[in-house]
């Protein structure tokens, strides 16, 4: 039953990562299909003071790295995201070292900016790579020997 009920959270954490990917990608596109200055008034609509700064300092080579940013990152995790789904070995071993890569660019990332968001996604990511690493042991249990 224990393992079951693993297995079960392991699927929500990361048809989560999935619906997460999603929305990086939809952003990413919707971002490489608007310009500078729209993103710019959309974001002085808002009033709010982080994002008038955040405003201020978009630029269009930002605007190009986070529609990239997001596309990738979106693309590379959801690929990811539906090989685990599909208990494909591969992706256990992807998901190791892709979201391992994302931890460490997030604990680089939080070291300028100190954003609690990051550090709670890295936590978060390393609790889907311990479900995947326990999954991926299993799995690898019940394959056949040659």
């Amino acid at each position: 039953m224990q393992e079951k009920r693993i297995h079960r959270i392991f699927v929500v954490s990361v048809t989560m990562k999935g619906l997460h990917a999603t929305i990086e990608i939809a952003l990413g596109i919707a971002l490489y299909s608007v310009s500078t200055a729209a993103v710019v008034r959309w974001l002085d609509q808002f009033r709010a003071r982080p994002l008038l700064e955040f405003a201020g300092e978009f630029t269009p080579q930002s605007h190009h790295f986070y529609a990239f940013y997001l596309l990738s990152h979106g693309i590379v995790k959801g690929a990811v995201v539906a090989g685990l789904l599909r208990e494909k070995l591969w992706a256990y071993l992807a998901s190791f070292a892709v979201f391992g890569g994302f931890i460490a660019y997030q604990l680089y990332r939080y070291s300028h900016t100190h954003e609690v968001a990051l550090i709670l996604l890295s936590i978060f990511d390393l609790f889907v790579i311990y479900l995947a690493v326990h999954e991926y042991r299993l799995l690898r249990k019940h394959l056949p020997t040659h």
